[in-house]
C-alpha cells in the first residue's frame, strides 16, 4: 500500500504537505506553501521525481570509522588510455 500525502495548517498558519507511511509513521514534511495549490503542484512534482531519485551520501562518516585510503594514481584505470603489448611498446 503506497504512502499518504495530508495537507495541513502549521503553527505559522501556512500550508505544509507530509507523508504519512500506511502505519502511521510521518515519512517527509515539506517546506511552506501560501496556499493548497502551490503545495498540491508541489506534491505532484515529488510523485514524478521520488521514484527516479539518486541517493546521494553527504553525511560525514561516523567518528572513529577509518576510510580505505584512495587507490594509487599508477594503478587507476583510465579511460581512453592506450593499451600496451607485451614489450611495452604502444
Amino acid at each position: 500500500m503506497a504512502g499518504t500525502f495530508e495537507l495541513f495548517v502549521d503553527d505559522d498558519s501556512q500550508i505544509r504537505f507530509r507523508l504519512v507511511m500506511p502505519d502511521g509513521h510521518v515519512l517527509a514534511v515539506s517546506g511552506q506553501f501560501t496556499d493548497k495549490h502551490a503545495a498540491a503542484a508541489a506534491i505532484e512534482e515529488v510523485r514524478e521525481c521520488a521514484g527516479t531519485g539518486l541517493i546521494q551520501d553527504v553525511a560525514p562518516p561516523p567518528p572513529n570509522v577509518l576510510l580505505a585510503p584512495p587507490p594509487h594514481p599508477r594503478y587507476t584505470v583510465r579511460r581512453g588510455a592506450r593499451r600496451l603489448n607485451s614489450l611495452g611498446a604502444a
